[in-house]
């Protein structure tokens, strides 16, 4: 399954058609090369499910916890980590297994610990402006 998105105009739709496709779902992996709209697609996801907060990075502080009307939302960014045992760390397994929705920036950092009901989302660059969001 796959949505091409022509300018951030489309995102809203493109969350709205992620959400859609995959409803039962709450883990969601985001692959896709650094500077490709992981975390901006992200958001407008959140804004989907109605977030509350505001949301941002979790660059530096790995997770981002969000209020919405449909309860509690994690955004983690595994960037800057050196190892999964920082995930262990962290207590993913409360955030993962919460029945909240869970998304992962890179998550290739953390293989080993992936729940195995998660969706993978890959985003490919097309030009500065296009992406083509895949549902794996």
């Amino acid at each position: 399954m796959e949505y091409l998105v022509n300018s951030t105009d489309d995102l809203s739709a493109a969350a709205q058609w992620l959400l859609n496709q995959k409803p039962n779902s709450k883990i969601f992996l985001f692959h896709g090369q650094m500077g490709a709209g992981k975390t901006t697609f992200i958001k407008a996801i959140c804004e989907q499910l109605n977030v509350e907060d505001s949301t941002s990075s979790p660059t530096f502080s790995i997770v981002n916890e969000y209020q919405s009307t449909n309860g509690k939302i994690y955004h983690f960014d595994f960037y800057r980590l050196k190892d999964e045992q920082e995930a262990y760390d962290l207590g993913y397994e409360e955030y993962f297994y919460s029945d909240a929705y869970c998304f992962i920036e890179w998550p290739e950092k953390i293989p080993s610990i992936i729940p195995l009901d998660a969706i993978n989302v890959e985003i490919e660059v097309i030009d500065s402006q296009s992406r083509n969001i895949k549902i794996k």
